[in-house]
Order: structure tokens, then C-alpha cells, then sequence
């Protein structure tokens, strides 16, 4: 196990060989479980890297969402999201609506989700990732930021509309969004309608 780089197994062969040898399990059901075990590590692992980072603020997954408290969010709908076919076509999830919704909480489960299966993600406020572009501007390193926020298969763009952004902030996200059209797939978060991302985008807000 140590050779083939399975850590999550050794702590449970001990308890699968006692249910072998007294007949509780058959073989095929203790390698079942033995591989099990080192598939819930692995993915315990992915979390917890993730959670380092891409800085989300909190392991939010799909389990925890209270869709009683939100009935007219089509649970069909977001349980399909969460099959993330729309990161294999490249595609982008807005998630427009009042506060206090569960948003930021979906969105951050689609995150969790995707790194679960090995994808690299990225969280942030729009207000934060303006003020990092901004920044990266301001020291000659925006051609470097740009690469580096469009590296992430999934990025996170939480809380836009929340806070006024800049006609320069705006085109800096602009040049975010284009930077990464077509080629990884972003999730967008917002209090305002959807027209609020064509101001965005156009740096008219």
C-alpha cells in the first residue's frame, strides 16, 4: 500500500481482515472498502488543498443546501450544474437574486465539487479581484495576474453589484472575462439582474 502511494488505506485493513476472517464480508466486499477509504482521502485531500488555494470561504457543499428554504430554485436544474458539464464545454453559471438567497453557497459548492474531481478553482469578491488587477497594474505585472486568474478551470466571481466598481476596475474585469472566454469556465454571483453584467462588461457601471 505504502509502495502504491495508498495512505487511506492502512487504517481500515485492519478492522476488513477481522470481518474476513469471520465470515461477515466476502473478499470482494473488503477490497470495496479498502478502496473506498483511500477514494474519501484523496478527496478529503483535493478539499483541503483547495480550500488553501483558491481561498473560498468555507467548505459549502451541494448536501448542505437548504432547498426547503428556497423552493423556487429548480433543484433539477442545480443538481445537473453540479454533473459540471458546463466546465467541459467551457461554459459560465450566473446566479443573479437578492441577498441572503444561497448564492454565494451553490457557488461555492460547484467549486467544491470540481476540485473533489482534481479541477483547479479560484473564489474571490468582484471588489477583491479589481483591487488585485488594479494593484497588478499599478505594478506592471497585469499581463502576469491576467494568467494567472485564468489558469483555474473554475473561477468564482462572488458579490457583484455590491460594491461600485471603477470604469477602470471594470475594464481590467472585462479584460478577466476575456482572458478566460472560451477557455475555463467562470461562475458569477449577483443582487442585480443579469443586464448588470452587460454594464460590466462595457464599463458602464
Amino acid at each position: 500500500m505504502a509502495d502504491l502511494q495508498m495512505p487511506g488505506c492502512p487504517g481500515v485493513v485492519d478492522a476488513l481482515m477481522e470481518q474476513l476472517d469471520g465470515g461477515t464480508i466476502s473478499a470482494a466486499e473488503a477490497l470495496e472498502q479498502l478502496l473506498s477509504a483511500q477514494v474519501a482521502l484523496r478527496r478529503e485531500r483535493r478539499i483541503i488543498s483547495a480550500m488553501r488555494s483558491s481561498r473560498l470561504p468555507g467548505a459549502k457543499t451541494l448536501d448542505s443546501f437548504d432547498f426547503a428554504f428556497q423552493p423556487s430554485i429548480d433543484r433539477t436544474q442545480i443538481m445537473n450544474l453540479h454533473q459540471l458539464g458546463f466546465i467541459t464545454r467551457k461554459g459560465n453559471v450566473i446566479f443573479p437574486g437578492p441577498a441572503d438567497v444561497g448564492k454565494t453557497h451553490l457557488a461555492i459548492s460547484l467549486a467544491i465539487t470540481a476540485a473533489e474531481r482534481g479541477r483547479r478553482v479560484y473564489y474571490g469578491s468582484l471588489s477583491d479581484l479589481v483591487l488585485s488587477l488594479v494593484e497588478a497594474e499599478r505594478q506592471g505585472r497585469l499581463r502576469e495576474r491576467l494568467a494567472t486568474l485564468r489558469q483555474p478551470s473554475l473561477l468564482i466571481v462572488d458579490e457583484i453589484g455590491y460594491l461600485p466598481v471603477s470604469a477602470n476596475g471594470a475594464n481590467l474585469f472585462f479584460q478577466l472575462v476575456n482572458a478566460r472566454y472560451e477557455k475555463a469556465s467562470t461562475v458569477l454571483t449577483s443582487n442585480k439582474g443579469c443586464q448588470a453584467f452587460v454594464d460590466i462588461r462595457f464599463g458602464q457601471s
